[in-house]
């Protein structure tokens, strides 16, 4: 099997012309008088800003920071059929059926990172990445920024999952996934942008042959 980092021979950036004259940008009208750290754990960390607000007012900012970005995968075969991950989600005390994801350093590169949450949710290696999509998850309350792949041309493997993970994995055709999105079945904010936008990319894969 092909190592998941050499496996990328084919990574195509997110295709995003973006023209700055076409969305305006301000500047900041926050003022931050001072930072203090309130909670930090090996994953993510708080800090509470005393800050002037747009408007004048003394005010309080919490900030969540996480040491990993958010990484998203839409692995997809030559027959439109993709995979989901389930498992049981903690802070939402519900389960939760999603795109393959999982969280890459902040320093390591992004493609790798994809590479890696495939190969171990669900044994996949791809030969074909396309970059489709950069998030900001909450962007009131984190400074988390997320990214989404499209991985094709895909190698079969063997999962390896993490000790605290307890993953189930469902094989559908991308316009069941759809579906599901569209029927509020899936509720994970990564996993609909990043459905959604391959839906727009490749319409053709929203009718089962």
């Amino acid at each position: 099997m092909k190592s998941p980092v050499k496996a990328g021979l084919f990574f195509i950036l997110c295709r995003i012309n973006f023209d700055k004259n076409q969305m305006e940008t301000y500047d900041n009208p926050w003022k931050t008088l001072e930072s203090k750290h309130i909670y930090k754990n090996p994953w993510m960390s708080v800090r509470e800003d005393k800050v002037i607000n747009p408007n004048g007012g003394d005010g309080i900012y919490g900030v969540v920071s996480f040491k990993n970005k958010a990484i998203g995968i839409i692995p997809l075969d030559d027959e439109g059929y993709t995979w989901l991950v389930g498992q049981y989600r903690y802070p939402l005390d519900e389960y939760s059926w999603e795109i393959p994801m999982g969280g890459g350093p902040v320093e390591q590169d992004i493609l790798i990172s994809a590479q890696r949450e495939l190969q171990e949710e669900t044994g996949f290696t791809a030969a074909k990445w396309t970059n489709i999509m950069r998030i900001h998850t909450s962007n009131s309350v984190t400074d988390e920024e997320g990214f989404v792949f499209l991985a094709e041309e895909l190698t079969e493997g063997e999962t390896h999952f993490e000790d605290t993970e307890d993953l189930k994995i469902k094989k559908l055709h991308f316009s069941e996934v759809y579906s599901l999105v569209m029927e509020c079945k899936i509720t994970d904010g990564i996993s609909i942008a990043g459905i959604l936008k391959v839906a727009m990319l490749r319409p053709s894969l929203l009718m089962k042959k």
